[in-house]
């Protein structure tokens, strides 16, 4: 049931997407050099690729994080009101 007010008090996991989006940036890394080394010129663009939309991502992640608590709510604040009375059934 909602509440209303999700919106507010939304959730929002970016720690753990900062950690996804450097883990890919390094592996997209690694493979374009690799890739490179390797005279794969293709799968080398490929990565490379891939590690620029990793590092995009992680520069929007990292900004969100420094906006503070109005994009990512400390953990004292519940994600939810609960609910206060139900409607009766009929």
């Amino acid at each position: 049931m909602r509440t209303g007010n999700e919106p507010i008090t939304a959730r929002s996991p970016l720690r753990l997407r900062c950690a996804l989006a450097s883990f890919g940036l390094v592996w997209a890394l690694a493979g374009t050099l690799l890739f490179t080394a390797a005279g794969h010129p293709g799968w080398a663009i490929a990565c490379g690729v891939l590690a620029a939309v990793a590092a995009t991502d992680l520069a929007l992640v990292i900004r969100h994080i420094r906006q503070g608590p109005h994009y990512q709510p400390g953990r004292d604040v519940p994600p939810y009101e609960p609910v206060k009375d139900k409607k009766p059934e009929r």
